[in-house]
């Protein structure tokens, strides 16, 4: 059975023996009793560490949902702290506003850039732990919205992982698990009453013999620039080619990045992106842009009434006409973004498909 090498230290470290397991989670919204419901079903005696990415407010302090985790579960619940070694029945949360890494089994808590504009990001917990444990890693998405995790679970199952999703007709938020059940071949489908059981009975199987020299080295370069937060653009033109499209979050370039089953994107400073999240992102950016273009129009309009008011003759006909020009530009565009705004994603969806077979 495999176990991560320790870190090389000058003085003699008190014996911590590596969790034959990791199981890394992550959820969003409905997660608190979603996890709360979990981790009551898991023993203290699981041979496996738990680490967990709730996306919380950045001004919350994640002690809650601790005190909340201790009381359902058998488990030592905390949150995570910069180079604690990870042991077996301990569950970590990643803490607000950070992302939680591993390095062999040592956690690390860190700043760096969003991850399909979350952070904490269930993406960048289950790549770094893929890259240190392989298929000792059990990666799980429980309910929540948009698409963290789906990108993760195919990390995970590159280096020979385990990929679970909770039912998404259980779920109390089922875009997250149905994102990543469409994109990735996840292995086991269940309800959360019935996962606890499947974990005990996954982590007491021998573990198949591994070589973490195999782990694809494009996740090896991905987490080694999440631990120093920031890329070069060499080390991203290594792992993708550079596509006409800019990082929404910074404005940088983006790279397509060529490896996997999930297509994706990441600027040089680190932001990265499944394709389903760069395109709400998009869509986002779109509408702010729409209703600030309205904005300016109305200004626009009121300006001409208080032209057109003061003047007389032709030249006041004029401003009136140019007036009712901008109220039909206006009302075109309230119309677009209060009814059709909703079918935009879909249709930019199936032109880029179309595209695509072009």
């Amino acid at each position: 059975m495999l176990r991560p090498a320790g870190l090389i230290c000058s003085f003699t470290p008190q014996p911590v023996n590596p969790p034959p397991y990791l199981i890394v989670i992550g959820t969003s919204a409905g997660g608190m009793p979603a996890l709360s419901e979990l981790v009551s079903q898991l023993p203290a005696s699981i041979p496996a560490a738990v680490l967990v990415v709730q996306h919380l407010a950045p001004e919350s302090s994640g002690e809650a949902l601790i005190n909340r985790l201790s009381r359902n579960s058998q488990m030592k619940c905390q949150l995570a702290v910069d180079q604690t070694v990870i042991e077996a029945g301990n569950l970590y949360l990643a803490p607000p506003d950070r992302h939680l890494l591993l390095r062999v089994n040592r956690l690390l808590v860190t700043k760096g850039p969003r991850e399909n504009g979350f952070r904490p990001a269930a993406d960048t917990l289950f790549r770094s732990a893929a890259v240190s444990f392989g298929s000792s890693v059990i990666g799980i998405v429980l309910t929540g919205m948009l698409h963290d995790g789906t990108a993760g679970l195919d990390f995970i199952k590159r280096c020979g992982g385990l990929a679970v999703v909770q039912d998404p007709h259980d779920a109390e938020y089922s875009s997250m698990p149905e994102s990543a059940l469409r994109n990735v071949d996840i292995d086991y489908t269940v309800p959360l009453a019935r996962m606890g059981a499947l974990l005990i009975e996954l982590t007491h199987h021998p573990l198949p013999p591994q070589n973490l020299a195999d782990i694809p080295l494009d996740l090896k370069t991905e987490a080694a620039i999440a631990e120093r937060v920031v890329g070069t653009t060499d080390e991203v033109q290594d792992i993708g080619h550079q596509v006409p499209l800019t990082c929404p979050d910074c404005g940088g370039a983006l790279w397509q990045l060529d490896q996997g089953n999930v297509l994706r994107f990441r600027c040089h400073t680190g932001h990265a992106f499944t394709a389903e999240a760069l395109l709400d992102k998009e869509q986002n950016s779109l509408e702010e842009t729409l209703w600030v273009a309205i904005r300016m129009m109305e200004e626009r309009k009121i300006l001409l009434t208080s032209m057109a008011s003061r003047g007389s003759g032709l030249w006041s006909v004029q401003q009136e006409e140019r007036i009712e020009e901008l109220k039909s530009h206006i009302n075109r565009l309230r119309e677009f973004l209060l009814n059709g705004s909703s079918n935009t994603k879909g249709k930019i969806a199936n032109t880029d498909r179309l595209e695509g077979q072009a």
